[in-house]
């Protein structure tokens, strides 16, 4: 079966997904340097981490849309 392309709206969703994680992930990163406990500062790497990964998932479709576009 063909793969089909988003719809600009899933586009733009997936885009908006994409600019939350990374606020998400600034967010984790910036609070570490300013937490002293060291379990939440455990707990905020983490978050990082994740959100570095569902960053690199999301930035993944976004560039198969764009690949999909352009063989259109």
């Amino acid at each position: 079966m063909a793969e089909q392309g988003f719809a600009t709206h899933e586009t733009m969703e997936v885009h908006e997904l994409l600019v939350f994680k990374n606020v998400c992930m600034t967010k984790s990163v910036t609070m570490q340097s300013l937490v002293s406990d060291n379990e939440l500062n455990g707990l905020l790497d983490t978050c990082a981490q994740t959100d570095k990964r569902h960053i690199e998932d999301l930035q993944g479709l976004l560039s198969q849309v764009q690949e999909n576009t352009a063989a259109q």
